[in-house]
């Protein structure tokens, strides 16, 4: 039943995001409604406590309306891998993005303001370019992840999607917590590193070191978000003029900023009109005085093989427990499964779906004694690199790396495709290979691999055009340092969506009915 969000205090002002809807991925436990992963073999499962993520939003004043759909276990590129029904967008049938698609559905849909998924590999990126959204995954370790069923533990993050960054920024200051249940979430002596990272930085662009130091605190502790938009609308509108103490903080904002083109990113693959929406947001970084310089991320070619044999490898321990005794659904066994020992296997075999049996078996064969220094150890040190050509580009040292130095004439962020294909028709991918849909991971996964910040957002419309249209969405990516995500969503906010001609992007405004949703009764 949704909690009555009529406020009545005349003490204190509500909560800026206090009524708004939100969406959860069906992978984040709640205890109001089930948590099946989109899985046969966890259907009608309710967890016995909520997930950090939703306790800190219902705090908040947000309201949970329902869970999403999603990938099976989060293993899948385009929602088609679910035990309740795979997922097209509904006016043209193309891929909606995985595997957070039902989220990403929810949101465009209007069937709420925002909604949480995770992103292992990009499965939060990918839909947002899909429906043109914001998709945002933060800093690994950035947002708690207790409570979230795991795929791959080194590489999960908790995502948020919104039709703008403004609304990622308010859900991500909510979000963006210590954590003691969590042993990955960055503790509080962390993120003071990382702040002070941040400062250091914008004294080095030659701003005031005091503002520059305010700027990277976090905003709850320099002032409320209420203090910046007086009042807020159910559906997102603010209103009230911005107060003096904080236009420095958006003049801040509007720094020229040194932006870095992967060349490496150019292939052969990607679509015509990919590569001009990719042409078109750099010309107008450089119509806006912004530095745009060619770098060079030589291990790209290499992550994503990496990325679909350390993914697999850890999805295949998490799945372990799942044996049909403990969770999900009980499963009267046959006799002859009773005689022969295969109740275990036989239960799997039959709950779960073949993409997750694909990676598991995957996983467990890069785990195996004959192919542990051949494939996983590879990878491993494939993930490193990927780490160290991120931190040979960017202006700002990793902060949490005691011997890491920036780069004097480095970039501050990296701005690239998020995928290199249109979405394409779910007709299509049901006929396609597994290894075609991997590709779609190519530009996502090293982010993913590095535990940096990237945001998804919907590519410019060409000059003389207002809104993309949905069936040509195209979504660009911009890549952070580890720890900059404020400057991220805020840099993505000043650069690109404050421009007027700009403002209708992922302003979808369909309902439909369909297997995107559980809402509570």
């Amino acid at each position: 039943m949704l909690m009555n969000i009529t406020h009545t205090s005349a003490e204190s002002p509500p909560k800026p995001l206090y009524g708004t809807f939100v969406g959860v991925k069906d992978n984040i436990v709640t205890t109001s409604l089930p948590t099946s992963c989109a899985s046969n073999i966890l259907r009608g499962y309710v967890a016995p406590e909520k997930a950090t993520v939703v306790e800190l939003m219902e705090t908040a004043g947000l309201v949970v309306v329902g869970k999403t759909n999603m990938d099976e276990f989060g293993m899948g590129s385009h929602s088609l891998n679910s035990a309740f029904g795979s997922m097209s967008q509904p006016w043209n049938y193309q891929s909606v993005g995985g595997s957070s698609g039902g989220s990403a559905l929810a949101v465009a849909s209007d069937s709420c303001m925002m909604a949480i998924g995770t992103d292992t590999g990009g499965s939060v990126r990918l839909p947002a370019a899909y429906l043109n959204l914001c998709g945002f995954k933060p800093s690994y370790g950035m947002i708690s992840r207790h409570g979230v069923v795991p795929y791959a533990n080194s590489l999960d993050t908790v995502g948020i999607l919104a039709k703008r960054p403004l609304d990622v920024w308010l859900l991500f200051e909510v979000l963006s917590q210590p954590d003691p249940k969590d042993p990955t979430c960055l503790t509080s002596a962390s993120r003071k590193r990382i702040q002070e990272a941040r400062a250091a930085r914008l004294v080095n662009l030659r701003q005031d070191p005091v503002r520059a130091v305010a700027h990277a605190e976090p905003f709850s502790s320099r002032l409320t978000i209420s203090e910046v938009f007086h009042q807020r609308t159910r559906f997102g509108d603010y209103i009230g003029s911005k107060p003096k103490s904080v236009q420095g903080i958006y003049r801040d904002w509007s720094k020229k900023r040194r932006i870095g083109i992967p060349t490496d990113y150019n292939i052969k693959e990607l679509h015509p009109v990919v590569r001009r929406a990719w042409k078109t947001a750099i010309a107008m970084l450089r119509t806006e005085g912004h530095d745009i310089v060619p770098i060079s991320l030589l291990t790209t070619e290499h992550a994503l093989s990496a990325y679909y044999v350390l993914a697999p490898a850890e999805a295949s321990s998490n799945l372990a427990k799942y044996d049909g005794i403990r969770y999900g659904p009980v499963r009267s066994p046959s006799s002859a499964e009773e005689d022969d020992g295969t109740l275990y296997s036989a239960h799997r075999e039959a709950l779960f779906g073949d993409e997750v049996k694909r990676r598991i078996l995957l996983g467990s064969f890069s785990l195996s004694a004959g192919a542990m220094d051949n494939y996983f150890l590879q990878a491993q040190r494939v993930r490193r690199l990927v780490q160290n050509d991120f931190n040979q580009v960017f202006r700002m040292a990793h902060p949490l790396l005691d011997d890491a130095d920036g780069v004097e004439n480095g970039v501050d962020f990296i701005l690239c495709p998020t995928a290199p294909t249109l979405p394409p028709k779910v007709e299509k991918l049901e006929r396609a290979s597994p290894l075609e849909s991997y590709m779609n991971d190519v530009f996502t996964v090293p982010a993913s691999l590095a535990g940096l910040p990237a945001m998804s957002f919907p590519a410019p419309p060409p000059p003389g055009k207002r809104v993309a249209d949905v069936s040509r969405a195209v979504g660009l990516q911009v890549i952070g340092q580890f720890g900059d995500d404020l400057g991220l969503i805020q840099f993505v906010n000043r650069a690109f969506w404050s421009r007027s001609e700009w403002g209708m992007a992922g302003d979808m405004r369909r309902v439909w009915e369909g297997p995107q949703m559980t809402l509570s009764s």
